[in-house]
C-alpha cells in the first residue's frame, strides 16, 4: 500500500496518529531498520489529503536528519537496529 491509499486506510481505520519513517532499504518492501521515526495526530475531520501533508511535513524534517546523522558517523548498524551514537543530534 503507498500513496493516498495509506492515509484514507489510517482515517478509516480510526488510528488516532499516524506518520513517516525513514529506515534502511533492504530485499523487501518496508520492512529495512527504522532510522528515524516521528507521528503526527489524525485529528477529527481530517481528509486524506490534510494527513498527507502533516505527514508530508515530517517527511521533510526526517530526511534531512538520517542524512545529517550518516553523513557525520553518527549511527551505528547491527542487524536490524540503528543506533545514534550521539542523541543530542536527533
Amino acid at each position: 500500500m503507498y500513496g493516498m491509499n495509506v492515509h484514507k486506510a489510517v482515517i478509516a481505520s480510526g488510528a488516532k496518529t499516524s506518520g513517516a519513517t525513514v529506515h534502511l532499504v533492504d530485499e523487501d518492501y518496508d520492512t529495512g531498520a527504522i532510522v528515524l521515526q516521528e507521528s503526527v495526530p489524525v485529528l477529527k475531520g481530517d481528509s486524506p489529503a490534510d494527513l498527507a501533508a502533516r505527514v508530508l511535513s515530517v517527511e521533510h524534517s526526517l530526511y534531512p536528519r538520517a542524512i545529517a546523522l550518516f553523513a557525520r558517523n553518527q549511527v551505528t548498524i547491527s542487524g536490524r537496529t540503528v543506533s545514534v551514537l550521539d542523541r543530542r543530534m536527533l
